[in-house]
């Protein structure tokens, strides 16, 4: 069993406390805002053991320190980008297994956001914390890898349980429907789900979490084999990383 609160950070972060009732132990998924996940935790009746870092943005990573003196909890996050996260106690790399309580998480490389972003996945409970690199209707920007990298990255998420619901860190779901209907414009799924999103946000509520299923359907990034892109971006004999290089090149200049 895993319990899971997802609350609000800084202007767009979303903060998650990982909770195991059996043993106690509660994970924070990275470190966006000390006083939200402090809240939260007082709310819940929860003592936190661990911070599981997803890379080393500042958004993500920079209430490690605060965290750590209150509450003496373990840090863990990638060994890729340890020398820029502070106060790590754990370094984990792809293919690693690490507990919180009784709760199973195997890690997954997912680098392209930065070098070393991983994410966090409980199979048993069919959920994922994917940090910044794979986004309701989006994906992160490639800031130290490479398209090749992140297509590698996004490829590995998408082959997950189309079940597994999938937590990212951001709301920025309204603006990457904008981009995606440039891209997929005749993908009736993708529609529906944008009209569904837009009633949520007027309600103030988030459009977070997703599922991998949901993904695979109406995610651009995710869908670089797809004829119908394909053909719009004149690109059908194209390799799939070459058509998600595009539509990212695109992205980064909507």
């Amino acid at each position: 069993m895993i319990e899971i609160e997802q609350f609000s950070c800084l202007s767009d972060n979303y903060g998650y406390l990982m909770h195991d009732p059996q043993s106690g132990a509660t994970a924070t998924i990275d470190t966006p805002e000390v006083e939200p996940i402090l809240n939260c935790l007082a709310r819940r009746g929860w003592t936190l053991t661990h911070i599981l870092n997803t890379h080393h943005h500042f958004d993500h990573a920079g209430g490690n320190l605060e965290l750590k003196e209150k509450t003496g909890c373990t840090i863990i996050g990638p060994e890729d980008d340890a020398a820029h996260i502070q106060g790590l106690d754990q370094t984990v790399n792809h293919g690693d297994q690490i507990a919180i309580g009784a709760i199973k998480l195997d890690i997954l490389n997912v680098g392209g956001h930065t070098k070393g972003h991983i994410a966090y996945h409980c199979p048993d409970a069919h959920v994922a914390f994917v940090g910044d690199t794979l986004f309701v209707l989006g994906c992160g920007r490639i800031f130290e890898g490479t398209p090749a990298q992140m297509w590698q990255s996004l490829t590995r998420l998408a082959a997950l349980p189309a079940e597994t619901v999938v937590y990212c860190a951001h709301e920025y779901t309204l603006a990457n429907a904008k981009f995606a209907l440039t891209i997929d414009p005749h993908n009736q799924r993708l529609q529906t789900r944008i009209d569904e999103f837009e009633a949520l946000r007027r309600d103030g509520k988030p459009t977070v979490p997703t599922t991998i299923a949901l993904e695979r359907e109406t995610n651009p990034f995710l869908r670089a084999a797809d004829p119908d892109i394909r053909s719009r971006l004149a690109m059908s004999d194209a390799e799939d990383v070459e058509v998600f290089a595009e539509i990212r090149r695109r992205k980064d200049s909507f």
